[in-house]
């Protein structure tokens, strides 16, 4: 993993969300070498939408730019030392169905 604690930059999750993403990069971290963007990414989006639904988006790097539009209350960008790490829903995706609900609404609570 790599030294020092996340930064976050931008957000508009609720907190448990936030320390979700940020334990899922950290866990990413120990699996993966940083140079392994591609699967860091794709380690935390397969869990993020595992746990709250599909649709979600990760870009993993040192260097990248982004503008992007997503639903409201999922998303996040956040630094652990020199890797990027962004993550959202886009708004493209699905709406929220009944079986989706419970997991938001208990993070509400």
């Amino acid at each position: 993993m790599l030294e020092g604690k996340a930064v976050i930059g931008e957000t508009d999750m609720l907190q448990a969300m936030q320390q979700e993403a940020l334990d899922l990069a950290a866990k990413a971290l120990d699996f993966f070498d940083v140079t392994e963007a591609t699967e860091i990414a794709r380690f935390i989006k397969k869990e993020f939408d595992r746990t709250y639904g599909p649709g979600w988006q990760c870009i993993v790097g040192t260097d990248f730019g982004s503008f992007v539009t997503h639903c409201f209350g999922c998303f996040i960008y956040f630094r652990v030392g020199s890797l990027a790490i962004l993550l959202f829903r886009g708004s493209a995706a699905p709406e929220s169905d009944d079986t989706q609900l419970p997991k938001l609404e208990a993070l509400k609570a």
